[in-house]
């Protein structure tokens, strides 16, 4: 089905988005810089795949307990004040992480960044506020690509820094997020416009229980395709640097090219193909194509046999993703009250926390326990299972009158 390019934003609007978009981008520079290295420094500790998969799941676990809180906050006070916190207590997490020198320094870093990071939802609504209907989902994809670039250069630079010294790359991260809380401050707008006060609000996790108790909603129904999808790709990402290092013997000194590759094959899809796929077949469509390259992707990685095989086959993978996420959000946000955007973002991020937290648990067993190869069969079958939930989707109602 053809769809009419998006409408071209307002100056102030795209001014708006853009100065979120560096932050966000210097944001997961700073993530990326640590994300890759925790699984090698938890093994020089000493540490098993298992309490590895326990470490990164301590990140999700703070984060599940934020996100719907950082989306309440947002609602009433405001998306800025939000953010700025989140960016303040990565900081305070990477020079933890810097610290490190036991197995229990790397489960506090995680746990501080963790309830900082459950702004995402908080980010998302700042582009729902910001951005018309109409050309949501390419913002969220512009933003969703800023998390790509970071992935691409973090994970060089951090191991580049690591050639200074275990504890460089913790520096350089909270250097890099410090930098970025003044930048936000100086330059970051609010986005809610000043007559926008919060209504009375239900409690905080009704927007969660909803999705359990209404599953059948249009709303409920994008919350678990995205929460099963973002399960499948953190059981590879889990488990991607232990993987790579068994099967390809790669370090903590070389593991950065990798996701310099995933990340700039992701940051090119998300921001130029994205919004024309998006105009031409639409949101629902471009989340059920998302769902079939995941699947592919997530089954050829054990079947290669050397790294040109893998390399052939790792761009479906970000491919996917680049379709599935951005144009789950984009429909949420069409479904969902403007007075809730806040709120039903933060209870996505809730779900996605509870898939961040199983993921890693789930992948790590079956790496140690049952082979290499387990976690990507696992991931791949709950992508399976998701897309029918994505194909059974209906056409998305906006309930707000403007459409804004």
């Amino acid at each position: 089905m053809s769809r009419s390019s998006s409408p071209p934003l307002d100056k102030n609007d795209l001014r708006k988005l853009l100065v979120l978009i560096a932050a966000s981008a210097v944001d997961m520079i700073g993530f990326a810089i640590v994300l890759p290295l925790l699984p090698f420094y938890a093994e020089n500790l000493n540490a098993t795949p298992k309490t590895i998969g326990w470490i990164i799941a301590s990140f999700s676990i703070a984060q599940l307990i934020s996100a719907p809180l950082w989306g309440r906050v947002s609602d009433r006070y405001g998306r800025r004040p939000a953010l700025l916190i989140g960016l303040s207590a990565s900081a305070v997490a990477y020079v933890a992480f810097g610290l490190a020198n036991t197995v229990a320094w790397l489960f506090l870093s995680r746990i501080i960044q963790g309830a900082g990071g459950g702004t995402t939802g908080v980010a998302q609504a700042y582009v729902a506020d910001s951005i018309p209907a109409a050309g949501r989902a390419r913002a969220l994809g512009w933003l969703s690509a800023a998390t790509s670039l970071g992935v691409m250069i973090g994970p060089v630079v951090g191991s580049l820094a690591a050639h200074w010294g275990r504890a460089a790359p913790g520096f350089v991260a909270a250097g890099l997020c410090l930098a970025n809380v003044v930048f936000a401050w100086r330059f970051l707008p609010e986005s809610r416009r000043a007559g926008d006060h919060a209504p009375t609000r239900k409690p905080v996790w009704h927007a969660a229980w909803q999705v359990f108790r209404s599953p059948g909603t249009t709303v409920a129904r994008l919350v678990w395709i995205y929460a099963v999808g973002m399960l499948a790709f953190t059981c590879l990402t889990s488990v991607l640097p232990l993987f790579l290092g068994a099967e390809y013997g790669v370090t903590e000194k070389t593991i950065g090219y990798f996701f310099l590759y995933v990340g700039a094959l992701s940051l090119v899809m998300r921001s130029i193909f994205l919004g024309p796929i998006v105009d031409r077949i639409g949101e629902a469509w471009a989340m059920r194509i998302g769902c079939a390259c995941l699947i592919l992707g997530l089954l050829l990685y054990p079947a290669m046999s050397s790294l040109w095989g893998l390399a052939l086959i790792i761009p479906f993978v970000p491919i996917g993703t680049a379709l599935l996420f951005p144009s789950t959000t984009a429909l949420m946000s069409h479904a969902a009250q403007k007075s809730e955007l806040g709120t039903v973002m933060g209870s996505a991020q809730t779900f996605a926390g509870i898939a961040r937290v199983v993921a890693p648990i789930l992948a790590t067993r079956a790496f140690q326990d049952w082979g290499h190869d387990w976690p990507f069969y696992m991931a791949a079958a709950t992508v399976a299972l998701v897309s029918i939930l994505a194909f059974r989707l209906g056409p998305v109602a906006d309930p707000n009158p403007t459409g804004a």
